[in-house]
């Protein structure tokens, strides 16, 4: 019996690493601030066509509002509520958007904020994305309702409360993270009050979940909450899906919390992806991308199928979190664009891009101080949607990384590529490399200070490709360069230093 259980709870926790993404599609993209009804237009329009898998939202349940700074990004990462109303929209818009994205292929993951309610500061009353009444004060919350029971302060034995030492395990778990008035998930209540609101939004659709800040939540918590989930919508789903789970965890190491204690209960954040990755695109302390050649866990980062990656996120893309100066943003388009076409291009983990909106950074002694700037907004705050330009880009303020085409197309890419091995991986011993996936794809990416002029094998079969960075297939015909693959499986390139974008990549779907 002892083993029927085990095995059972093993089928749980290994099923919550699916991602469940539909019609062969790898990559799902991180929707930063974006209004409901602007993600269900664009699951229809946009991510469907061009094989995006999936969308994580910003968290759905009711805020405090705050006006000091004015609207800050990171408000929505304080809960007062689980009230499914939020700048992004009401439960109705959120409804609508989950349906729409769903009926056409894309998933949707929430950000989902379990560890903490607002900040200690956050005062009394109703300012709020819902107008829900809220005391921060004496830690009450009547719309859940949580009470001064609920939270943690009495289990937390630093004298400002607040974690002071991150090589302490119980202050990272037990006390508050930047004054966030910290939830006490060993209760069965808040088990339950937090289980009923994740599972309102699975009945709704949602696939999964990005859980945030688990690394101050105790593991044995987060799988007794996991446990209790239901199983995805079947409308949607097949029969018994479990929600998908992935959980940020920034360990880069050299503190006791590691990311390996939440594998078993879904995919985590491989925060270690991005920090790395950037310090070889900008060739700092004499990284080269040749060393690439055992790149992911010859790194010493996670197992492939236990990660989720990226080369930025919301938070570090403004120096908050984790790794510092190295990370590539779309600030840095250039550099950024070969690390996303190396990402998309190469097996490890599961792939999630970043979307952005722009703010006018303010560097003082290395520090932007406008790193809390919030989405485009009008003068009350309202988030502005997301205006579509005729070149296909956005307006308004808003990046839209995924929509540029080197990033949309290697999306495409990765699930054309998808289940194909590394193989035939070629370097100058410098800054340039290639490699094939199988006889699916190859890529060759040239970082060096001079051109690549080199015939490589690309394990592909013969014929004339398109690359699919400097245009695409339109029909018969190719809107960038074109690549003749002999019958032997060589192909001559040539890529100067000085290109926009100096990689070229081609695919079994881009041949002419």
């Amino acid at each position: 019996m002892k083993l029927f259980v085990l095995a059972a709870l093993l089928g749980v926790t290994s099923a919550q690493h699916d991602p469940h993404t539909k019609h062969g599609r790898t990559s799902i993209v991180h929707l930063f601030e974006w209004r409901w009804a602007d993600i269900a237009e664009e699951c229809e329009r946009y991510l469907a066509p061009n094989g995006f898998g999936g969308v994580q939202i910003s968290p759905p349940s009711e805020s405090i509002v705050l006006t000091n700074p004015w609207h800050p990004w990171w408000q929505r990462y304080q809960p007062v509520s689980y009230n499914l109303c939020s700048r992004s929209g009401n439960e109705n818009e959120l409804r609508d958007m989950i349906t729409r994205c769903n009926n056409v292929g894309v998933n949707i993951y929430v950000d989902a904020v379990i560890n903490h309610m607002c900040g200690a500061s956050g005062g009394e009353g109703k300012h709020s994305s819902c107008g829900t009444y809220f005391n921060a004060n004496t830690k009450d919350f009547p719309s859940v309702p949580y009470s001064a029971w609920d939270f943690n302060d009495g289990k937390c034995y630093t004298n400002s409360g607040e974690i002071e030492n991150y090589h302490d395990v119980n202050q990272v778990r037990n006390c508050r993270l930047a004054s966030l008035l910290d939830l006490a998930l060993e209760k069965d209540y808040v088990r339950s009050k937090v289980a009923e609101y994740m599972d309102k939004l699975i009945d709704m659709g949602v696939a999964g979940f990005r859980v945030d800040a688990c690394k101050h939540m105790w593991p044995g918590d987060l799988s007794a909450v996991y446990g209790r989930l239901h199983n995805l919508n079947t409308k949607w789903f097949s029969s018994g899906s479990r929600p998908f789970i992935y959980q940020e965890v920034i360990d880069l190491g050299g503190e006791p919390i590691t990311a390996s204690q939440y594998y078993g209960m879904g995919r985590v954040t491989e925060f270690k992806y991005g920090a790395k990755l950037g310090t070889v695109m900008r060739k700092w302390n004499g990284e080269k991308l040749k060393y690439l050649v055992n790149w992911g866990e010859g790194w010493g980062m996670m197992p492939s199928d236990k990660a989720l990656v990226f080369v930025d996120n919301h938070d570090n893309q403004r120096g908050h979190g984790a790794a510092g100066a190295s990370i590539l943003t779309f600030w840095d388009a250039r550099l950024y664009k070969m690390a996303i076409g190396l990402m998309l291009a190469h097996p490890y983990g599961f792939t999630r891009v970043m979307s952005s909106y722009r703010w006018d950074r303010n560097f003082v002694n290395g520090k932007d101080k406008n790193d809390w700037i919030g989405p485009p907004s009008y003068s009350d705050g309202t988030t502005k949607p997301v205006p579509i330009n005729p070149d296909t880009t956005c307006g308004d303020g808003w990046v839209c990384e995924h929509r540029w085409r080197q990033i949309r197309n290697m999306v495409i890419f990765r699930n054309v590529v998808n289940g194909q091995p590394l193989s035939t991986w070629w370097d100058n011993s410098n800054n340039q490399i290639a490699f094939s996936r199988g006889n699916r794809g190859f890529i060759v990416i040239n970082n060096d200070d001079w051109d690549l002029d080199v015939t490589l094998y690309t394990g592909l079969p013969s014929g004339t490709y398109c690359d699919v960075i400097s245009g695409q297939r339109e029909g018969s015909l190719c809107s960038g360069k074109q690549v003749k693959v002999g019958v032997d499986g060589h192909a001559y390139f040539k890529i100067s230093n000085l290109e926009e974008d100096p990689f070229i990549a081609i695919h079994a779907d881009s041949k002419l």
